[in-house]
C-alpha cells in the first residue's frame, strides 16, 4: 500500500464535514466512520462518503481526478439497484472567500458520494446477530441477488477457472507469509486440495464463461452490504474501483454471501438463499456448477482469513489478538469446506399436510456439503412449469396427471445434476405411486449417491387442519385434496414410516435419528 501524503485540502475537508454547520440542512450532529479506503460522514438523514487519498495494488484513489471518477463510478454501478440510497456525486468547493462549501460554485477540492442514510440496525449483518434469519427474508434476499445477476453485463471470452486460480495464488502467498497464523503444513494442504478441486471443475467453469455466467457482478456481496430499506433487501456498495475483482462467475459472487451467512451461524439461511436462487435461475449450468461450490466457499473464507491477517500487522494488543483468532477461524472454515463426502439423496413422501416441506427445509442444512442439501419441492416445481410465483394459485388443469409426470421428471433431472456435481438433495413430493418412489431411488443409484426414503403419516383430521391453516404457502392443497389423497392406492410403502402428527421439532428429531443426519 502507498499512502499518498494527504494535502491540507483533504485533512481540511474531513474537519469541514465533521462540523454540523457545514451542511445546508444543519443536522444535530455528525458521525464519522472510517474504512481503509474511505471516510463516511453521517449527517442527519444524509451520508457523504469521501475516498481516501491512498493507493493499493488493487485500488487507486491517489489523485483528485481519480477520486472524482471513482465517486461517479460508484454511483453509476450502485444506483440501478439502490436508487433510493445513491443520490449522486457532490463537490466540496473552495469559494472565493477561501472557505469550503458543500456543492458550492468554487473550485472543487474534493468529491463525495452523496447517499441517503439508513438505519444500521437494518443491515443484514446486524439483523443476523439478533437471531435466526427468517426464511421469507432470505428468499427475498435471494430474489434480489438473482435480479442483480440477470442485469449484470456479460463478459465475453472470460474464463471463470482463471479467476479462481488468481485468488488461490494470492492466498498461497498470503498464507506462506504468515506462518505464525497459518500452519505451513495445513496451508500447503489447503493449496493442494484447492488445486485438485479446481482441476476437476475447470472445464465446467470455462463452459459457464462461454454460456454467459461470467459477469460484472457485485464483487463484495456480504452481510454488511445488504440492507433492509423500506422492508425490501437492497444490495449496495458494489466494487467500483476494480473491474477485475468484480468480474466473476455469478455463483462465486453468491458464494461470498453463503459463506458469510454460514460463518455467522446462519447455515439454514444460507441453505434457503441457495435453494431460492437456483429455483429462480432454472439454469442447468447452475446445478452443474455446484461441483465448484466447495472450492468457491473455501476461497471466500480464505480471502477473509487473509484480510484478517493483514489487519493484525496494523494492530496491537487485544485488537491484534482478535484479528489473529478471526484469521485462524476463517482459515479453518475454508479448509473444512474442501471436505466433500459422498452425496445423499433423501426422498420425503406423504400426503398433503403431513409436513414434508417443513421437515425437508429443517433437515437440509444438516446435510453436507455446505450450506446443506438442495431442497427440491414438487409444489415449487409445478409453479415453475407454469411461470407462476410460489404463492400464486394454479388452475385445476395444472394438476392433471400429465403435468404431475412433468413435475416428477423435473425433480429427477435436477436431482441427477446436483448429485452428479457432488451435492446432496432432498426431494419433497407425495410420491404416492410405487413407480414414483422407484424412479427417485433409481436417480440416486445412477448417480452413485446414498439413498434414504421417508414416508410421513399423520391422522386425517390433522392433515386437513394443517392445509386449511396455510397462508402464503406454495402448496395449493385443500382439505378436499387431502380427502381425495386418502383414497389413493399407494401400494406397499417400503420406506421407513415416521409418525408426523406431532410438532415439527419432534418430527425433525425422529428423522435425524432415523437418517443419522
Amino acid at each position: 500500500m502507498t499512502n499518498i501524503p494527504q494535502r491540507n485540502s483533504q485533512v481540511e475537508v474531513f474537519q469541514f464535514l465533521a462540523d454540523p454547520n457545514s451542511y445546508p440542512h444543519r443536522p444535530a450532529s455528525v458521525e464519522r466512520h472510517e474504512t481503509h479506503g474511505a471516510l463516511i460522514f453521517l449527517a442527519g438523514e444524509e451520508a457523504f462518503k469521501i475516498k481516501r487519498a491512498v493507493s493499493f495494488p488493487y485500488m487507486d484513489f491517489s489523485t483528485l481526478e481519480r477520486r472524482r471518477l471513482m465517486c461517479e463510478r460508484e454511483v453509476a454501478i450502485n444506483r440501478p439497484h439502490a436508487p433510493d440510497l445513491y443520490l449522486g456525486v457532490v463537490a466540496i468547493t473552495r469559494e472565493s472567500d477561501g472557505r469550503l462549501r458543500l456543492g458550492g460554485s468554487g473550485t472543487a477540492v474534493e468529491w463525495a458520494v452523496h447517499m441517503r442514510r439508513f438505519e444500521e440496525a437494518m443491515l443484514l449483518s446486524n439483523i443476523a446477530r439478533r437471531g435466526p434469519l427468517a426464511a421469507g427474508l432470505m428468499e427475498r434476499v435471494a430474489d434480489a441477488v438473482a435480479v442483480y445477476h440477470r442485469a449484470a453485463p456479460r463478459l465475453s471470452g472470460a474464463d471463470g477457472a482463471k479467476r479462481l486460480e488468481r485468488d488461490l495464488v494470492e492466498l498461497e502467498q498470503a498464507f506462506a507469509s504468515a506462518p505464525d497464523l497459518f500452519d505451513p503444513d495445513r496451508a500447503r494442504g489447503f493449496a493442494l486440495r484447492s488445486r485438485q478441486h479446481l482441476k476437476r471443475v475447470a472445464a465446467c467453469l470455462r463452459g459457464r464463461g462461454e454460456e454467459g455466467f461470467l459477469r460484472r457482478c457485485h464483487g463484495d456481496l456480504h452481510l454488511r452490504n445488504i440492507v433492509l430499506w423500506r422492508g425490501a433487501p437492497v444490495l449496495f456498495d458494489a466494487i467500483e474501483f476494480n473491474d477485475e475483482i468484480a468480474s466473476l462467475d455469478t455463483l462465486y459472487d453468491l458464494a461470498f454471501l453463503l459463506m458469510d451467512l454460514d460463518r455467522n451461524g446462519q447455515r439454514a439461511a444460507a441453505n434457503r438463499v441457495l435453494g431460492r436462487y437456483l429455483w429462480r435461475s432454472r439454469a442447468a449450468s447452475d446445478l452443474d456448477a455446484l461441483a465448484a461450490l466447495p472450492l468457491m466457499l473455501a476461497l471466500r473464507a480464505g480471502i477473509r482469513a487473509m484480510v484478517a491477517a493483514d489487519r493484525t500487522r496494523q494492530q496491537a494488543g487485544d485488537a491484534a489478538r482478535r484479528s489473529s483468532e478471526e484469521a485462524r477461524a476463517y482459515f479453518a472454515a475454508g479448509d473444512g469446506y474442501l471436505d466433500v463426502p459422498r452425496p445423499r439423496l433423501i426422498a420425503i413422501g406423504g400426503l398433503s399436510g403431513s409436513g414434508k416441506s417443513t421437515l425437508a427445509a429443517a433437515l437440509a442444512p444438516h446435510l453436507a456439503p455446505a450450506p446443506g442439501a438442495l431442497h427440491l419441492r414438487s409444489d415449487l416445481e409445478r409453479k415453475a412449469l407454469f411461470g407462476a410465483e410460489p404463492t400464486e394459485r394454479l388452475p385445476a388443469h395444472a394438476y392433471a396427471s400429465e403435468v404431475t409426470k412433468r413435475v416428477y421428471a423435473s425433480i429427477a433431472e435436477q436431482a441427477r445434476r446436483a448429485l452428479k456435481a457432488g451435492h446432496s438433495v432432498i426431494a419433497d413430493a407425495v410420491f404416492g405411486a410405487p413407480e414414483e418412489r422407484t424412479a427417485i431411488e433409481q436417480v440416486a443409484a445412477d448417480a452413485g449417491a446414498a439413498f434414504d426414503g421417508v414416508w410421513l403419516t399423520a391422522p386425517a383430521g390433522e392433515l386437513k387442519r394443517r392445509v386449511a391453516q396455510r397462508v402464503g404457502d406454495a402448496s395449493d392443497a385443500t382439505a378436499e385434496v387431502v380427502e381425495q389423497q386418502l383414497g389413493l392406492d399407494t401400494g406397499p410403502i417400503t420406506w421407513p414410516v415416521l409418525e408426523a402428527g406431532g410438532s415439527s421439532a419432534a418430527t425433525l428429531a425422529a428423522a435425524r435419528a432415523r437418517l443419522a443426519a
